[in-house]
């Protein structure tokens, strides 16, 4: 098999257990250089963080695996002074934008229309607020935008803090109507992210006005946490999208660094919060779930066995295989190929879901 930057290949993390450990050391070596914890924190006598699947135990002045989390004092709380402060990066980008749910988005589609779109076709001269948190829960050794991390890491003084009311002004601009937030990931922003969600829905409500919430996240959440997202993003509009980085719970670690066997087991729990919120109601899915087509790592099997389990769920499920880009710790790897792609395509439909897309094919060799 091609071997790559992690220099193990496939079978031998799926037949030899003691691989990972091999692995989980490429991880901590990144991670020691950008001064981000190296493992997953389990202090004697630390303090607990229930926010994602990671559950840390931080040490008093340390942090959790994201890096966001600190212990201050014997308290939780972000690394920037509290939860209604985070630093993030945000802009406005034109709809229709590279949305991974722009297939089913009503920004798009007009899906929803008149109570979750503006026009019928789509609307175009329109934004959406993009806020890309940062710091990350994972340690995917194929990050496509890494470069937060060394923010949160190293340069600390580096980036810009935003204030959850500094936020609300922007969501609350007219030409407004997507709010989306990503990464990085909100996980670890979970409780910023919340609390701006809550303000700009009930705003909007009052002045019945469309401005939806939408979410792209590893689905790792507390799943008290994801039935917020998820409620957030049903009432106003938005969608859930789901990024599920591999089926087998060893390949899961291998790509991230975290424990896989719970990783998974958190996936498909909080894809199932999402699926009893009701969401086809709406006429439009509440919940997309995306895969990186990872070369070699992330296979026919691997898409086989994400899409047979959304189909046992509900087989109208949207997935979304997205092409590979070199990046990170697996620069040397060639991008998607267009044969491997479409195997994998092939294999989600003849698993069941009968809604298939292709994102950023121009990546595609």
């Amino acid at each position: 098999p091609e071997l790559i930057d992690i220099y193990i290949c496939r079978d031998c993390i799926l037949k030899n257990k003691n691989v990972i450990n091999s692995i989980y050391s490429v991880h901590s070596e990144w991670r020691k250089k950008v001064k981000l914890p190296e493992y997953v924190p389990k202090a004697i006598n630390g303090i607990k963080c229930s926010y994602c699947v990671n559950e840390c135990i931080i040490d008093w002045g340390r942090a959790g695996y994201c890096g966001i989390i600190y212990n201050f004092n014997g308290k939780l709380s972000t690394r920037y002074g509290g939860f209604s402060l985070t630093k993030l990066y945000y802009y406005f980008d034109p709809i229709p934008t590279n949305c991974v749910a722009a297939h089913i988005c009503p920004a798009s589609t007009g899906a929803g229309y008149p109570k979750y779109a503006l026009n019928k076709s789509g609307e175009t001269g329109y934004y959406n607020l993009a806020v890309f948190f940062f710091g990350c829960n994972l340690d995917c050794v194929f990050c496509q935008n890494i470069e937060h991390k060394y923010i949160v890491g190293p340069n600390i003084a580096l980036g810009d803090v935003y204030s959850v009311k500094h936020l609300f002004r922007e969501a609350m601009n007219d030409k407004v109507t997507c709010i989306c937030f990503f990464g990085g990931d909100p996980a670890p922003n979970i409780i910023y992210s919340l609390k701006l969600s809550r303000m700009i829905l009930e705003s909007a409500q009052e002045k019945g006005i469309v401005k939806r919430i939408c979410w792209e996240t590893n689905g790792l959440e507390n799943p008290n946490l994801l039935r917020r997202m998820a409620k957030y993003s049903f009432l106003s509009g938005g969608i859930v999208k789901i990024d599920w980085k591999a089926y087998s719970p060893r390949i899961y670690s291998a790509l991230t660094g975290v424990d896989g066997e719970k990783a998974v087991d958190r996936v498909k729990k909080n894809i199932e919060i999402c699926l009893y919120s009701e969401e086809w109601d709406r006429g439009f899915p509440l919940l997309v779930v995306s895969m990186l087509i990872v070369p070699h790592y992330i296979n026919e099997e691997e898409v086989s066995g994400v899409a047979g389990y959304l189909a046992s769920l509900n087989e109208e499920i949207p997935l979304v295989l997205l092409a590979f880009a070199p990046h990170h710790l697996m620069r040397n790897t060639r991008p998607t190929s267009r044969i491997h792609m479409m195997r994998c395509y092939e294999a989600a439909k003849q698993a069941g879901l009968k809604n298939v897309y292709i994102g950023n094919v121009w990546l595609l060799r």
